[in-house]
C-alpha cells in the first residue's frame, strides 16, 4: 500500500542548490552563536572577546574563499 505513495522525483536539483543551502546554514549559526555572545559580552572580558574575534575571522576567510572559488554565484 506505501509503495503507491512513492514517486519518482520531478527533476533533479543542481549540486550548486545543496552547497548554497549547506552555506546559509553556516551562516546562520554565526548569527546564533552572535547574540548569547553580546548579550553576556560584559561578564566574558577580554578572553571572551578575542576568542569570538578569532572565530568570527576564520568564518571570514572561509566566506571570502568560497567566494572566490564562485560557490555563491548563481548562473
Amino acid at each position: 500500500m506505501w509503495l503507491r505513495c512513492v514517486r519518482r522525483p520531478r527533476g533533479k536539483f543542481d549540486v550548486r542548490f545543496y552547497l548554497v543551502a549547506i552555506l546559509f546554514i553556516i551562516f546562520d549559526l554565526e548569527v546564533a552563536f552572535l547574540f548569547p555572545w553580546a548579550i553576556s559580552l560584559g561578564d566574558l572580558g577580554a578572553f571572551g572577546f578575542w576568542s569570538m574575534m578569532l572565530f568570527l575571522a576564520v568564518l571570514t576567510v572561509g566566506f571570502i574563499y568560497e567566494w572566490r572559488k564562485g560557490a555563491l554565484e548563481w548562473e
